[in-house]
């Protein structure tokens, strides 16, 4: 079994839940993507509107203004490079550029998004579950089992893109953990994620640093800050991966990718 990928999640954003404003100056930026590289990231997650619940939308022309200065320098660097945006202005923007791949949090269905990739029959796309949107999504969470929801959900957006033209080779999952969904149905996605891959596409997972692994590791009702759920974080990378994930997005990557070389070798 191969290794599963290692997505860095890079935020181009002043209000992002985990690291707001710390990478949002441009020679700040290069330089965190140049380590995250160097620590072992096999792909760049770079974002230029938070997406933490209850955040506040920011127009295409704010977002690009944000990503493009850093693209223009990253896409010389040869590695694959993901771009966090549900806009389809800022995808073919991003994607002109040298982009490879969209991660769409909304899945493609906002107006012209899936035209937006499917007129870049080389990128790749990710597609993620998420219940109403950012600003609403814990104020009226799922109810229900989070399985049967999440997995008709990305069957059907999966449909709608090969309807386009899109190859399976370039379409990922992602069950979109936090996003609307309740601590018990987050822990329930996981434990049940190898049944996601019925579906016949790869896996994304994206547990760092979220609200339930706070609320898991609290201790005398005090959930740790974001920065500071690294241990609950490695576990849940390395339990999506012993579940199917074959790509994991996170915040820290040099001890993602150290867990999951010891992990490797067991399993080897």
């Amino acid at each position: 079994m191969t290794q599963p990928k290692v997505m860095g999640i890079l935020n181009l954003t002043p209000d992002s839940f985990s690291d707001g404003g710390r990478h949002s100056e441009l020679s700040i930026a290069l330089k965190q993507a140049q380590t995250m590289l160097a620590q072992g990231a096999d792909i760049l997650d770079i974002g230029g509107e938070s997406s933490r619940p209850g955040a506040k939308p920011v127009s295409a022309q704010e977002e690009l203004k944000r990503l493009l200065p850093f693209l223009q320098e990253a896409v010389t660097w040869n590695i694959p490079i993901s771009v966090d945006t549900y806009k389809p202005e800022v995808m073919l923007a991003a994607l002109d550029l040298g982009a490879d791949i969209v991660n769409d949090i909304w899945a493609l269905r906002q107006p012209g998004a899936l035209d937006a990739v499917a007129q870049h029959p080389q990128c790749g796309v990710c597609l993620m579950h998420m219940h109403k949107e950012p600003q609403t999504m814990l104020e009226q969470p799922m109810t229900g089992h989070a399985l049967e929801t999440v997995k008709a959900f990305l069957g059907l957006r999966v449909s709608a893109l090969k309807a386009m033209g899109v190859a399976s080779n370039r379409i990922v999952l992602d069950p979109g953990i936090g996003f609307g969904k309740t601590l018990s149905q987050n822990v329930s996605l996981l434990q049940h994620q190898k049944e996601l891959m019925s579906l016949g596409q790869p896996l994304l997972a994206g547990w760092s640093r979220k609200g339930s692994l706070g609320k898991l590791t609290a201790l005398q009702g005090q959930s740790p800050l974001a920065s500071d759920r690294l241990g609950a974080s490695l576990a849940a990378a390395l339990i999506s991966v012993q579940n199917g994930a074959s790509v994991v997005r996170v915040h820290d990557v040099k001890e993602t990718v150290q867990a999951l070389r010891v992990w490797q070798a067991v399993k080897n």
